[in-house]
């Protein structure tokens, strides 16, 4: 992934006002202030400052928390790193001050991973896939067509058997999920230039697809006809432009809030699987707070997750206008279309055995998991 500027695009005059604030009251000060829209008013920019140096004079721990988006992504791509700073703060009563390093200070990717491991940083957040080298069993997320769609991704990773089967395994790895969150599914997004819509794999074949470097999605664009292009984060829009890839499948959100909705023609809503991100904990760090303050910021999770809920439609709906206006068009596979997609590189292929014994340890275990995700548990969230 690219690493980008923290801040969101700002006229000069926010601009100029961002870097005086974080002059004059800190760098969180600023963030804050831009994420509350009152970096132009002196009083609010006085008392925000006053705030955040009161709680982090009266913690007993700093949390810092990096995430590779800026701050006020959450408005077309639901990441909540607002949101979840002001809960452990307020749900630990004032033990834990959360120093925010959004928009890749940090780095990204799985240069975040690697520093929560090491408690260089507490926390930070990161696709599952980049947590997949460091804890394998999360990968299991990318064999396709059996937990696309966002209610059941949020059943399956909400559920015990995810708890016990997976869970545990990424403890064993030094790390706590404090929660996953919904962003959407994967698509399938073609460049300009190239005729849309992709209805059903028929449509993909020979298209060349650009793919992450986990193996599991390069098998399953094998499967279904197109051809699997290998290309890096950072270099993807470059790809796309010049034609060294054709398509891509990033969510909505995350394709608006990279910037590709100038180069992009159709986007088809086929959901093989879901683009799913997580906020991970240093393990170690974490049990060594006194119990209320981690059930503080356990319970501090489970908030920003229904927030991270609430928000998907509303951040879906301003992304999709927004490549709208663009010329970016849709396209929502009929259920027929659905099961032709699941058909030509799903989950039931026998393809998929060796891997669902490798990450779960047995083909049992997956049907196990399988079944949590068809099982609707607490939680409701909107799909396409």
């Amino acid at each position: 992934m690219e690493k980008k500027s923290q801040l969101p695009a700002l006229g000069m005059p926010e601009r100029r006002e961002f870097f005086r604030t974080a002059k004059r009251y800190g760098a969180t000060t600023a963030l804050v202030a831009l994420g509350a829209n009152t970096l132009m008013s002196e009083s609010a920019l006085a008392q925000t400052a006053a705030e955040e140096k009161e709680r982090q004079a009266a913690a007993k721990e700093t949390m810092t928390i990096a995430t590779a988006y800026r701050i006020g992504t959450t408005r077309s791509y639901p990441i909540m790193q607002l949101n979840f700073k002001e809960n452990i703060q307020n749900l630990t009563n004032g033990h834990v001050y959360v120093k925010l390093a959004p928009g890749g200070q940090l780095g990204v990717g799985t240069k975040l991973v690697e520093k929560v491991q090491a408690g260089t940083i507490q926390a930070a957040q990161h696709s599952l896939s980049n947590f997949a080298p460091f804890a394998p069993a999360v990968d299991l997320i990318n064999i396709p067509y059996w937990v696309g769609p966002n209610q059941k991704f949020i059943n399956l990773v909400t559920s015990d058997a995810w708890n016990k089967e997976v869970n545990s395994r990424v403890e064993a790895k030094g790390f706590k999920p404090l929660f996953y969150f919904c962003i959407d599914p994967r698509t399938t997004a073609l460049r300009r230039g190239v005729d849309g819509p992709i209805k059903t794999p028929e449509d993909l074949q020979g298209i060349k697809f650009r793919v992450p470097g986990s193996k599991i999605l390069q098998q399953y664009y094998r499967l279904i006809g197109a051809n699997p292009t290998p290309v890096a984060w950072g270099e993807t829009p470059a790809a796309i432009k010049q034609g060294v890839a054709d398509a891509l499948d990033p969510a909505v959100e995350a394709l608006y809030a990279f910037g590709f909705k100038d180069i992009l023609s159709w986007v088809t809503f086929n959901a093989p699987v879901p683009d799913s991100q997580v906020y991970s904990c240093n393990l170690e760090w974490l049990k060594s707070l006194p119990s209320a303050v981690r059930e503080g910021i356990e319970f501090a999770s489970e908030v920003t997750l229904q927030q991270n809920l609430a928000q998907v439609p509303a951040s879906r709906a301003f992304a999709m206008a927004e490549m709208a206006k663009a010329g970016v068009q849709y396209y929502v596979p009929s259920a027929d279309e659905i099961a032709a997609w699941a058909e030509a590189g799903g989950h039931q292929r026998a393809e998929w055995d060796d891997w669902k014994k490798e990450l779960g340890g047995s083909i049992e275990t997956f049907n196990k998991l399988l079944d949590a995700a068809n099982t609707d548990g607490m939680y409701r969230v909107h799909d396409v």
